[in-house]
């Protein structure tokens, strides 16, 4: 790397930038999606990364996904996996950017070839919250007029409300956090929509959260309410700069959700929802599966040990990505039972008939 210039330098895939003072120090781009959510979920996890290598000269790079610009179509009848993250991992393959940060419940299971999740940040509250439109300030979804509209994008929450409170109605409404919002208070379409509490928390409006709905009334997505970032697999330097991000709680709970749905061979265009707890060192894992009007559903309970064990102990590959999340700074038995108990509960469903029922559920959206 030249010496003797000012500005930014390359060293073969390396970015450098040479401050007024001499000090040199190492580019590293982090993509994100242009929304104001995206932006605040990356500039937080910017921060932490510049506390702890203050050497490192940090970008965001900012763009627009398949998600953002499909506005006038339901995301699960776009029939695209990847849809918040696809041209973020173009970046990624191209070496524009070196690191992108996404809310975890936007990745598929199955990763492109060549990328892996380096860090699973602590969660955020996962639960969905009722954000109410202001003539109805102090109600609930019990309380709201009946046949009042309830707005969701999402086939999972509306499943399971459609059964709860068979009283209101469920349609359909996208955007962004700030679109919804205003799609909610500027008209009178909406008695109130559905949105993740973790989002409306990062953006400040938690004044907004009428209510927060309780697991037994609707359970929540796959991976809602954390950050993940993601990374080249081969970056084994970038790799370790963020696994220190990782929550280890977090990362077992999530790698069986993960399993569970990928298990599943299910994603937003069918109804599947989770809830996990860890307590005194055992990890329980909920799953369900829905039929699209909420009348025909399966849900089970199970439960695993995630004590670690001898980390030299045979058989355990801490290098090893489980359901696209690679933690070689973590235990690694405790991840394999965690990603068996995503597995062995899925495939309780699926003796079941779970699989019946999301087929079912997969052609009846896909026909409307």
């Amino acid at each position: 790397m030249p010496s003797n210039l000012q500005g930014t330098m390359e060293d073969g895939p390396y970015k450098y930038i040479r401050e007024g003072n001499g000090k040199v120090s190492r580019i590293i781009r982090i993509g994100t999606r242009k929304s104001q959510l995206a932006r605040i979920q990356t500039d937080s996890v910017a921060d932490r990364l510049r506390k702890l290598y203050p050497d490192v000269h940090l970008e965001v790079v900012a763009m627009s996904t398949t998600g953002d610009k499909i506005l006038d179509t339901a995301l699960s009848k776009i029939g695209e996996k990847s849809l918040f993250t696809k041209e973020l991992e173009y970046a990624l393959e191209k070496n524009e950017v070196d690191l992108v940060v996404h809310s975890l419940k936007d990745l598929p299971t199955v990763l492109p070839l060549g990328f892996t999740i380096g860090a699973v940040l602590e969660r955020e509250i996962p639960y969905d919250a009722v954000v109410l439109h202001p003539k109805n300030a102090g109600k609930s979804l019990d309380t709201l007029p009946d046949r009042s509209v309830v707005g969701t994008s999402s086939l999972r929450r509306a499943a399971q409300l459609k059964k709860r409170f068979p009283q209101l109605e469920f349609k359909d409404i996208r955007g962004n956090l700030n679109t919804r919002l205003k799609k909610l208070d500027e008209t009178d379409n909406f008695s109130a929509i559905i949105l993740a509490a973790a989002g409306l928390n990062r953006m400040g409006w938690d004044n907004r959260i009428g209510q927060i709905l309780d697991p037994k009334d609707c359970m929540y997505a796959v991976g809602q309410g954390a950050l993940a970032v993601e990374v080249r697999a081969k970056d084994k330097d970038i790799l370790e700069m963020v696994s220190v991000l990782h929550h280890s709680e977090t990362v077992l709970r999530c790698i069986a959700e993960r399993a569970f749905l990928r298990h599943l061979a299910s994603g937003c265009s069918v109804p599947v929802a989770v809830h996990t707890e860890v307590t005194d060192s055992q990890l329980y894992l909920t799953g369900a599966v829905y039929s699209l009007d909420g009348s025909q559903s399966l849900k089970e309970t199970m439960q695993t040990s995630v004590i670690p064990g001898d980390q030299v102990e045979r058989g355990v590959d801490n290098e090893a990505q489980r359901v696209g999340v690679t933690a070689s700074n973590l235990p690694g038995s405790p991840q394999d039972a965690a990603e068996r108990l995503g597995v062995d509960l899925a495939q309780l469903l699926l003796n079941k008939g779970a699989k019946e029922i999301l087929t079912v559920a997969r052609q009846l959206n896909e026909a409307c």
